[in-house]
Formats: C-alpha cells, structure tokens, sequence
C-alpha cells in the first residue's frame, strides 16, 4: 500500500506532462483563457505534490524514483516552455522569428535555473527569478501588455534569474509560512475568478492580486538582505 501510495504521487505529478501537452496544443488553438485554466491547474498540482511526497515518504519508499527531477521537468514545461508558446502563437510578440527569438531567451534563462544545484537552497528559497513564466503571461493577457513592453518584460526577468536573490518558495520556505501560504492561496483563487470574468475582471480584483506579487517581491528581498552577513573591515 505504501509502495501504491508513493507511485500515485509520481503520477500525480507527472500529470503536468499532458497539463503542459494541452496547454501547447489550446495555444495554438488561440484559446487563451483555456490555456489560463490549465495553468491553474498545474499550479495546484505543483503546490500539493510536495506536500503528498512527504507525507506519504516517498523519497523512502521508492528510491528508485528521482521525485525532484520529475518535478523540474514538468515545472519546465509548465511554468517556463507552454508559456513562452502561449504569448508566441497569440501575437505577444514580435511576428515571424523574432517572436521566436524573444520567447528563447526565457527558455535559455530557465534552462540554467532548473539545472543549477543550489536553483532551491538549504533554507528552501528559490534562488534567482523562479521561472514564474507563466505568471507574466497571465498579467500580461490581462492587462493587454503590447508587444514592445511585453519583449522589455521578458528579457528583464530574464536577467533577474541571474541576480543571486533569495525567492520564497510558499510551501517550504520556514518565514511567515502561514502568511505566505495563505497570500498564495488568496492569489490562486483570484487568478481563478479573474481568468473566469476575462477579457473584462474588475479592477479591484486585478490590482488585489497584484498586491501579492508586490508582497511576494518585497518579503523576497527583505529576507535576502536580512539573512546577508554585515561586511566587516579587513586590516590592510
């Protein structure tokens, strides 16, 4: 039953894989609202998955299976590549092979964030911009972001993977566990009503969610620079 149990979990998370798969095929289909839901989904999923690995130990009871790189690759597809595909295939960038080239560069970005051996840390943050692709596009789908302004977005977040900032990861991260959980929660949610009332959310809900983004940002950075040790004076 143990054994039954950790399997299920690999599948649970595995199911990203066909996630990403829809989401590559509804791009092209132009539904973008659709392809909105399916990111939801996936997000959930990747929010739960963690959870249900730990408890049900399944690092112990199927060694054999690396939980952690299943997990990259289907974050990969869903959070970095269906995204990039979903602003390319919906005119969000440049027509022709310069779209193409634009939605490389996150793709490339995020390729070093998810092979890089410290991209999650000990004290469990993300370290650098955590490929949260799929975050821009939505915001750029809800706020009709134009095309110039959409390619400045991307390559600045980017570079942000580059920059050694700590990240929190809402689920492991210890600090203001409950606060961010409960923060992550809120935000899924209105990502779910604002994706339903599109191509017209009211504003208020629109500016609550990014109220979030900007919380998640600062809290990022506060506890960044606070865990940083002071520079002290070396005798010349």
């Amino acid at each position: 039953m143990e054994r039954f149990a950790a399997w299920s979990v690999h599948a649970y998370t595995a199911v990203g894989s066909v996630l990403a798969l829809l989401m590559v095929h509804f791009s092209y289909e132009h539904d973008v609202e659709l392809v909105l839901w399916l990111f939801l989904v996936a997000m959930v999923v990747d929010g739960t998955d963690g959870f249900l690995a730990r408890h049900f130990r399944v690092k112990d009871v199927v060694p054999g299976m690396d939980g952690a790189l299943l997990d990259n690759i289907v974050d990969y597809l869903t959070y970095a590549f269906a995204p990039m595909v979903l602003l390319w295939a919906n005119g969000y960038l440049p027509g022709g092979a310069a779209g193409g080239v634009v939605a490389s560069i996150p793709l490339l970005a995020s390729c070093y964030q998810f092979c890089r051996s410290d991209a999650k840390t000990d004290d469990h943050f993300f370290l650098g911009f955590p490929s949260y692709w799929n975050v821009v596009a939505f915001y750029v789908i809800v706020f009709e972001v134009d095309t110039t302004l959409t390619v400045a977005l991307l390559l600045v977040f980017a570079v942000l993977v580059f920059v050694p900032v700590k990240y929190v990861y809402p689920s492991r991260t210890a600090d203001l566990w409950y606060l961010n959980m409960t923060a992550a929660t809120v935000w899924l949610v209105a990502f779910g009503v604002i994706t339903a009332l599109l191509p017209d959310p009211p504003t208020w809900l629109v500016v609550l969610s990014l109220a979030y983004v900007v919380y998640y940002v600062v809290v990022s950075l506060w506890l960044t620079f606070r865990a940083r040790p002071a520079r002290t004076m070396q005798p010349a």
